[in-house]
């Protein structure tokens, strides 16, 4: 018995929505739009980021159209990012003549080896000639054993491997152990795996505050967070932090800087207050639509993602945030 057209009709159009919808679709889409060439620009080329006024982020319900209007007016600015348009323009090309730079994930520990394998691995992936990682040497042969092209310092110490009467020597020993590689870097990621322990914070700080006076781009992600959070004085007034909060991060950076809860209704000024009152760092506050402001600019990237929020995205976004710190390495 033949089966009814309509029917199958109806199943082969579900099948086809069902792989569009896909991951392995979207990965193939992604690399096609990759290989195929740029078309040539229009007479009149569109900006890669299109500025046009939103209301905010998230507009108060049971408002009047007029009160509703007059709110967004009041509001900053956000400019709608294209993000594909955006990367391009500032992924460094492949040139025989140059390096790509060179980028370290100052992270890992015990608990935590993945998180500075992603961040390391996905700044190769967008450019970097090289990626090191900086990490305790419990976490050190686990990270090695995932993949032969990062080069892992098993430097970093945690509190339980340290005796009280030599925690001050041990710090410097690390301390001058990064130095002597710091100026090859052209952009450092603070966080990824980093743990909390009281001892190895204090080394990072450290690291940190080296890197600032080597003008040296930092990306600051996970406990780089938490770190930072509790000592503002590593990333005020620094115009190469770039901060990458997800929403708990973020909440505790508002409660903490600003004193007062997140607000959806003033979302765009209130991302505008948190960088221009930490001073001159840039935060990307990750959600379902990233938003990022240098305390000037807000602007907003709404392209599809992921719907499932697993462990390690983080990681590869700041990682990945590598094209953006050699960036402003190269014209500072």
């Amino acid at each position: 018995m033949s089966r009814p057209t309509g029917s199958w009709q109806h199943q082969a159009q579900h099948r086809g929505r069902m792989w569009a919808a896909s991951p392995a679709f979207r990965r193939q889409l992604v690399l096609l739009r990759s290989l195929l060439p740029q078309s040539p620009p229009p007479s009149s080329p569109p900006s890669s980021v299109v500025g046009r006024r939103f209301a905010p982020l998230s507009s108060p319900s049971g408002t009047s159209g007029s009160l509703r209007a007059a709110h967004a007016m009041a509001a900053a600015t956000v400019y709608e990012a294209d993000a594909e348009a955006v990367v391009r323009r500032i992924t460094p090309p492949l040139d025989r003549a140059r390096h790509n730079g060179q980028a370290a994930v100052i992270g890992g520990c015990r608990e935590y080896t993945g998180a500075p394998y992603f961040a390391a691995t996905s700044a190769l992936k967008v450019g970097a000639d090289l990626s090191h990682v900086f990490c305790t040497k419990d976490a050190a042969t686990v990270i090695k054993s995932y993949s032969p092209e990062l080069i892992v310092h098993p430097i970093l110490e945690e509190s339980y491997s340290v005796k009280d009467d030599e925690r001050a020597s041990v710090s410097s020993k690390i301390l001058t152990e990064v130095a002597k590689w710091m100026e090859r870097f052209d952009c450092i990621v603070i966080g990824p795996g980093l743990g909390r322990d009281s001892f190895l914070l204090d080394c990072v700080s450290n690291i940190m505050k080296h890197a600032r006076q080597a003008n040296i781009p930092t990306v600051v992600d996970g406990d780089g967070l938490f770190l930072i959070t509790n000592n503002l004085g590593l990333v005020e007034g620094n115009p190469l932090a770039i901060l990458t909060p997800n929403v708990y991060e973020y909440k505790r950076l508002v409660q903490k800087v600003l004193n007062c809860d997140v607000s959806e209704e003033t979302a765009s000024e209130q991302l505008t207050a948190l960088c221009q009152k930490i001073g001159g760092v840039t935060i990307m506050r990750k959600g379902k639509a990233d938003v990022i402001c240098d305390g000037k600019t807000v602007t907003q990237a709404s392209t599809f993602g992921s719907p499932r929020r697993c462990g390690g995205q983080g990681d590869i976004l700041s990682g990945s945030i590598y094209i953006l710190g050699t960036a402003l390495h190269r014209v500072k």
